[in-house]
């Protein structure tokens, strides 16, 4: 399923928070992976006075080092697994997504956000560059500069937002291999929505249509649906499958159903379009990436 892993750092704390789970998927899927510091070098010369300009070929050697030391250090801590460390100069987001063209089955894996040392490595914008730019799958962590520091990751369980189109499906045989690789129960959302105005009358009618019976129906859609899905992924070899639907906002409801229980994986495709919701994908995926709690697996759709 993977062929190996990639996992960009730059030295900060909050940075590190995707380290667990980059262990934890490199321990199952027993995969190579490859830890990169990104130097870059543009950014770093706009913070420079331009009669310290002088000193810049010193100070980029010097952060070439210092990121070699660093990467060595943490890859002690992927016990038995195949480690290459590698320090690039560049654009970091540009230097992750070629990365990623030389290789269709790496699974890029970094934080949201982090930020440190002499490349100022911004994760949080270089992760939506490369969410929008890579067409390799990606294991995305919210890392909030509060969060402590785990050891170990645990997952029990993947959250799988649909919404009806086959784009969106397209991730449901990853996630088969990623389930039945981790022994994870399978969960299929669905969220459903009529939009109407603040204005509805007290008898629950909006321009003479019954709002009740069309959210009912809107619900009985959205179940025989994920009952079909439900099947389906159990062909794949999938055992431990249920379904659930919630009436509202996509994103609001997927965040909000990982919150519910700890331990959970959300896979999720980049973009879709659907129907009376017209669920963006794109946008979606985007708006659960930077607020869940949950750690976000994201496949490309084509």
């Amino acid at each position: 399923m993977y062929t190996q892993m990639l996992v960009p750092l730059d030295g900060s704390n909050t940075a590190e928070k995707v380290l667990p789970y980059a262990r934890y998927f490199v321990g199952k899927f027993k995969i190579p992976v490859q830890l990169l510091a990104v130097i870059d070098i543009a950014e770093m010369a706009t913070h420079i006075s331009a009669d310290r300009y002088r000193f810049v070929d010193t100070m980029i050697e010097d952060g070439v080092r210092s990121s070699e030391n660093y990467l060595r250090t943490v890859a002690k801590t992927f016990s038995g697994a195949e480690v290459n460390c590698t320090v690039e100069k560049g654009r970091a987001d540009e230097v992750i997504i070629e990365k990623g063209k030389t290789d269709t089955g790496m699974l890029v894996t970094m934080a949201t956000h982090g930020r440190s040392g002499l490349d100022r490595f911004l994760l949080g914008r270089i992760a939506e560059k490369v969410l929008r730019g890579t067409a390799n799958p990606l294991l995305l962590v919210r890392a909030p500069r509060e969060a402590k520091l785990e050891t170990e990751a645990t997952l029990k369980s993947i959250i799988v937002p649909l919404d009806g189109s086959e784009l969106a499906e397209k991730v449901l045989p990853m996630v088969a291999g990623v389930a039945s690789k981790l022994d994870l129960e399978v969960i299929l959302f669905r969220a459903y929505h009529i939009p109407y105005t603040p204005y509805v009358n007290n008898e629950s009618y909006y321009a003479g249509v019954n709002f009740s019976e069309l959210i009912a129906s809107a619900r009985h859609e959205a179940n025989r649906y994920l009952e079909e899905k439900t099947a389906e992924v159990k062909t794949l070899g999938v055992n431990k499958v249920k379904y659930v639907s919630k009436e509202g906002v996509a994103s609001d409801e997927i965040i909000a159903l990982g919150r519910e229980t700890p331990d959970n994986l959300i896979a999720m495709c980049s973009h879709g379009r659907t129907g009376m919701e017209r669920w963006v994908l794109g946008s979606i995926t985007e708006t659960v990436v930077r607020h869940s709690d949950e750690p976000v697996l994201v496949v490309r759709a084509k």
